[in-house]
């Protein structure tokens, strides 16, 4: 595993964000296709969550005690307890990039950790810090992903039954 190259990705991650954010309209941040999916907002929010309370917090576990029982989490509760949707789309994203570069700050001063520590997850089995770094980095592009769904979707939705298929098929 390239640690070095995973928290990059991190970090460009982090930096990236606010610039695919820019300027979206609060009605349209808000949005939810019809099948209710998630609308950005929510992503959002859920990315700045997941920052505070997973990804960091269970490899410092893993690297720290890998016995102890990773704390709880409820990324689908929380959307509907802290009502995502109802928040601001600029604080969503800036309480985001500020826990991000906590965390960069914070891989980035870890003295040579042992990424092969395991932690034994009830569901999982044994999960590797490497594998969490891993997938941290890679779940802020299933997110990244997910925002350009709800955009396109967006699009589509202003374009009232205008075809789109001359840009792509989704």
């Amino acid at each position: 595993m390239d640690s070095v190259r995973l928290i990059d990705s991190l970090d460009r991650f982090g930096q990236l964000l606010p610039d695919v954010l820019r300027d979206i309209d609060p009605d349209d941040a808000r949005w939810k296709p019809p099948n209710n999916a998630w609308s950005i907002l929510e992503i959002v929010s859920h990315l700045a969550d997941e920052e505070e309370f997973d990804f960091r917090v269970r490899i410092e576990c893993t690297l720290t005690d890998p016995g102890r029982e990773w704390p709880a989490i409820d990324p689908e509760g929380w959307a509907v307890e802290r009502r995502y949707n109802e928040g601001d789309l600029g604080a969503a994203a800036s309480r985001f990039v500020s826990l991000r570069r906590r965390s960069i700050l914070w891989l980035r001063g870890l003295d040579n950790p042992d990424w092969s520590q395991t932690h034994i997850h009830p569901d999982f089995g044994p999960f590797p810090a490497a594998e969490l770094l891993a997938s941290w980095a890679a779940h802020d592009y299933l997110h990244l992903r997910q925002i350009s769904k709800r955009m396109f979707e967006i699009v589509q939705r202003d374009a009232d039954g205008s075809a789109t298929h001359y840009a792509g098929e989704w």
